[in-house]
């Protein structure tokens, strides 16, 4: 599969290309350009681990929505052991946007909640985009209605532009559906981790994210509308997206700064997609950290220290 080039990485693109036509020289006629190709793959590495480290909002913005970052399945896939999903609201119908089941993590039974945008355009419009429809959220109220009945915690992955605003999705209340969630979140007697491993988009995202720890990948954003929203709602599309991201502070850095997240989980040089393996152990070892220690805690300690946690949003420049 080709690889994906952000504009900010074409001069990684062009050395790879160059390496990549050496590599297919060497194969046909033999020739010894092995140390040219070493030292491309250097400087290649430089590159990357430079552009990597000084990122502004709007380049965030895109590694975020890179299509090859890692997705729920994957996750679920790495972390969770005897996965089951279950599927549907029992209500209307089942929403792929939203995927969840029941599983073991790190042999610990617990129950897993994540957005799924898809992965070719097959996939992509079976999961609608990760845009999560009523029904979606009601299923992950259903799960974490089981998580509270079986004592399980609930670990949830956050990734998603919105909620899908389409009439059916209107018509069915995604909005008392996303309150309904968000309020399940702030008020489940289980320990509940979420981590924003991609785009963390507006009350679609919040549905699921409102746990006693809210983890963020390194180069994921976290906001109350995308970017391109903001522009147009505020300032009326006079401006650019790229001036909106800016602006709104949505970076992980800001957030932890704010007290919005509770840590960043780092990536490696070139972003969650270019190395899923090591990002999947480090997602794994935060996540069964911040576990570790929420176990410790009972049930009035854990709602205790959920609801002091977001109370606290935004306070302290009222003092």
């Amino acid at each position: 599969m080709a690889a994906h080039y952000l504009e900010f990485e074409r001069p990684i693109a062009e050395l790879e290309a160059q390496i990549e036509e050496l590599s297919r020289l060497s194969e046909t006629t033999g020739m010894g350009v092995q140390d040219q190709i070493d030292s491309l793959r250097s400087r290649a590495q430089e590159l990357r681990k430079d552009a990597y480290s000084k990122l502004d909002a709007w380049q965030k913005t895109q590694v975020a929505r890179h299509p090859d970052r890692p997705h729920f399945v994957d996750y679920a896939a790495a972390l969770i052991e005897e996965f089951v999903e279950l599927r549907g609201d029992r209500k209307f119908a089942d929403d792929q946007a939203i995927m969840g089941g029941l599983g073991r993590f790190r042999g610990q039974p617990v129950v897993v909640i994540g957005h799924e945008k898809g992965r070719d355009t097959v996939g992509r419009v079976k999961h609608n985009f990760g845009y999560a429809r009523p029904e979606g959220y009601r299923k992950a109220i259903r799960l974490m209605e089981m998580a509270e009945r079986f004592n399980l915690p609930v670990i949830s992955f956050v990734d998603t532009p919105a909620a899908y605003p389409g009439v059916g999705s209107e018509e069915r209340g995604v909005a008392e559906a996303i309150a309904r969630s968000t309020e399940k979140c702030l008020m489940l007697t289980v320990p509940m981790v979420a981590i924003v491993t991609g785009e963390g988009g507006s009350g679609g995202a919040l549905g699921i994210a409102c746990g006693n720890r809210v983890l963020i990948l390194e180069h994921a954003i976290y906001s109350v509308i995308p970017p391109e929203g903001a522009n147009s709602i505020l300032w009326r599309g006079a401006r650019t997206a790229e001036e909106a991201a800016k602006a709104m502070k949505i970076t992980a850095q800001d957030l932890l700064g704010m007290k919005i997240v509770d840590r960043i989980v780092p990536e490696p040089p070139g972003g969650a997609h270019s190395d899923p393996e090591a990002v999947m152990i480090a997602v794994g070892d935060a996540i069964a950290r911040e576990l570790e220690t929420l176990s410790q805690m009972d049930v009035a300690a854990l709602m205790k220290q959920r609801s002091d946690r977001f109370y606290a949003i935004g306070r302290s420049g009222l003092q």
